[in-house]
């Protein structure tokens, strides 16, 4: 699984990276977190058509790109737009590669739906000594950002106030509406990087794969369902971390600091 990851690049960096614009109201220089959990707001990475074929019909295709990439707000928790309310969402924060194409609450998200969250890390936990869980801090080895696999969805708010950028205002069949944006972060089988620590882990998209995910006018399943493959050798390392990231309420860049695990009396 994956439930918490910590984010401290800066949008404006991250757009460089990415080769992506923020979205309005993002803020270029953020606000770094080094212990989020789900139901929090995260980052994501999506890829929408830029019109190339219908608004440009003399300029060849190779010229202009079909998408364009945005990075937007996202609540960590996917809520399916047939939910009746959005508890839902609390506990679809990961999404299973396995099933991701054919379980109702993910399907058609994977069909034209997807995304890619950015982190500069995640925190999996391992057996420590004795009965105590071990929290282990995972990193791209040549230090960039991770950009993991994500499903995006949005969920109409019938007579509620959206708070910030959660809840957009859009225009839909003639009639205003606000929707809340979720998205959930898909997971795989554990790669050789993840050294036993746990099971699963989240799907890392390398460069190469960024845009075959994000385009959401490919429905190539058996391409797609291709993509969401455990990160080969050398791609990650980690560290053990101070057990105080297992409490959401606390963040700090010394959480993602190597230390030694406790040892028990």
């Amino acid at each position: 699984m994956c439930g918490r990851i910590a984010l401290y690049t800066t949008p404006e960096r991250l757009s460089r990276i990415f080769d992506a614009e923020l979205a309005l109201g993002i803020d270029p220089d953020g606000r770094p977190s080094y212990n989020i959990p789900p139901t929090r707001s995260i980052l994501g990475i999506v890829a929408r058509p830029t019109g190339a074929n219908t608004e440009h019909p003399d300029v060849e295709d190779a010229e202009l790109p079909a998408t364009k990439r945005t990075i937007d707000l996202f609540r960590w928790g996917l809520i399916p737009s047939w939910a009746k309310d959005a508890s839902m969402g609390n506990r679809l924060f990961n999404a299973r590669s396995e099933t991701v194409a054919t379980k109702p609450s993910f399907r058609s998200a994977f069909a034209s739906r997807r995304l890619a969250v950015p982190a500069d890390g995640f925190y999996e936990w391992g057996q420590g000594e004795g009965k105590q869980r071990q929290p282990h801090y995972f990193q791209r080895a040549d230090g960039d950002p991770l950009a993991l696999a994500g499903l995006w969805e949005r969920w109409r708010l019938p007579g509620q106030d959206a708070i910030g950028r959660e809840g957009i205002e859009h225009e839909e069949d003639g009639n205003r509406a606000q929707f809340l944006y979720t998205c959930t972060i898909v997971t795989t089988s554990a790669g050789p990087d993840m050294d036993g620590i746990h099971p699963r882990m989240p799907v890392v998209l390398e460069t190469v794969a960024l845009d075959g995910w994000l385009d959401p006018a490919n429905h190539d399943r058996d391409e797609l369902e291709g993509l969401l493959q455990p990160s080969p050798s050398n791609t990650l390392n980690h560290h053990p971390v101070d057990t105080r990231v297992g409490n959401a309420r606390n963040d700090g860049p010394e959480l993602v600091e190597a230390r030694p695990p406790k040892a028990t009396a």
